[in-house]
């Protein structure tokens, strides 16, 4: 992907028609949020027929292509577990339509093997709704609503540490923030600008959202924040109480990944329900001792028929008691107490800013395999 194609997709994502005509397009997203909606509160036979039907055709879709041609026919269980290292470097082995036709994007590589991404427009539209969710079950209407982002946007150079730290888009209606210079230094700053905004909704990776509220705990600082969203990695129970504190916040935390064949929603602390209508899901035993079994989560997702990805493994793992029979978490049924993974990466700054988005390095980069990163002292980073 080019970079000019690159920068014209992030002017348009931040853009009211990126919001309203791609990412919300009428053609699919009004069918979406009711699809979602019937199916957290439909039966189990419900589920499961609509399950069914939908991985039917998600199987057609995915026996058009190069891979998927050798088990044409087969029924879904006869179809082999696929690792990650099998799609790296081979994506377009998985695709049903010229590149130009999809919306391209990666993985964060927090696994290790970043991975090219290839989408139609109803995945994108899916994938807003499942995260409209939320939102909107709440009443708020996603593109009336004051959202705030604390992720991983590159603003201006780390070593810049004087206000803004922030850009307004969506014709005013989002302010995001730059994790990057985040430190004792300009916490104040940060307070002032999220006050002054009052935000409906703060959007943040969990990692950059510990570090909000520490160092506002550390200045003496308040805020209140009607709902945070945290999202993309990992998440403690003690930052997440951390944050329901500091901010008098509601908190939730989604599991999910840029593959988007697996989700799970979690609003209360130690309880995530695997959202209904995203994937097939599957829970591979992978370890056991005497009480417990871990299981990584294996998904097939519903809506990218572009890239369709059967049985794909995700290297996630969440733990069960043992004996707890595995259909009720699947289903949505049961709820399990978190996904193990997804921790973030990041690097300390000479002022002590948490740098994000390290696992962005091997993006879009050929011939990367893995990477480790080692910062041995403040101003020094081995790659």
């Amino acid at each position: 992907m080019s970079q000019w194609t690159k920068r014209l997709g992030e002017y348009l994502k931040g853009l009211e028609f990126g919001e309203r005509l791609v990412r919300r397009n009428p053609l699919y997203y009004p069918q979406a949020v009711r699809t979602f909606f019937w199916l957290q509160e439909a039966s189990l036979e419900e589920r499961k027929a609509f399950a069914q039907k939908r991985l039917e055709k998600v199987l057609r879709a995915a026996e058009q292509t190069t891979y998927g041609r050798a088990f044409k026919g087969k029924p879904f269980e006869q179809w082999p577990q696929l690792p990650k290292e099998r799609v790296r470097g081979r994506e377009e082995e998985f695709l049903t339509r010229p590149k130009w036709l999809t919306s391209q994007g990666s993985t964060g590589g927090t696994a290790g093997i970043p991975l090219r991404l290839y989408r139609s427009l109803q995945s994108v539209c899916y994938e807003q709704a499942t995260y409209d969710y939320p939102l909107l079950k709440r009443g708020i209407d996603p593109l009336k609503a004051r959202i705030a982002i604390l992720r991983g946007d590159n603003l201006k150079d780390p070593s810049d540490l004087e206000p803004p730290f922030w850009k307004f888009a969506a014709n005013g209606r989002k302010l995001i923030f730059s994790s990057n210079h985040l430190c004792a230094k300009t916490v104040k700053h940060y307070a002032r600008a999220l006050r002054e905004f009052a935000p409906d909704v703060l959007f943040a990776y969990p990692t950059s959202l510990e570090s909000l509220c520490l160092l506002m705990q550390q200045g003496d600082l308040q805020l209140r924040i009607p709902l945070v969203i945290a999202t993309s990695e990992a998440m403690s129970t003690e930052a997440r109480l951390l944050a329901a504190r500091t901010l008098s916040a509601e908190v939730l935390h989604s599991y999910g990944a840029g593959e988007r064949v697996a989700f799970a929603w979690s609003e209360q602390p130690d309880e995530y329900w695997m959202f209904q209508g995203y994937g097939w899901g599957e829970l591979l035993p992978v370890e056991e001792d005497a009480e417990t079994i871990t299981y990584e989560i294996v998904g097939t997702g519903f809506w990218n028929l572009a890239m369709p990805l059967v049985r794909y493994r995700m290297g996630d793992l969440i733990v069960l008691p043992r004996g707890e029979p595995v259909e009720p978490v699947i289903w949505g049924e049961r709820s399990f107490r978190g996904v193990l993974g997804r921790q973030s990466d990041y690097l300390i700054s000479p002022d002590g800013a948490r740098l994000m988005g390290i696992d962005h390095f091997p993006r879009e980069v050929d011939n990367v395999l893995r990477m480790q990163v080692i910062q041995p002292a403040p101003d020094f980073v081995r790659i």
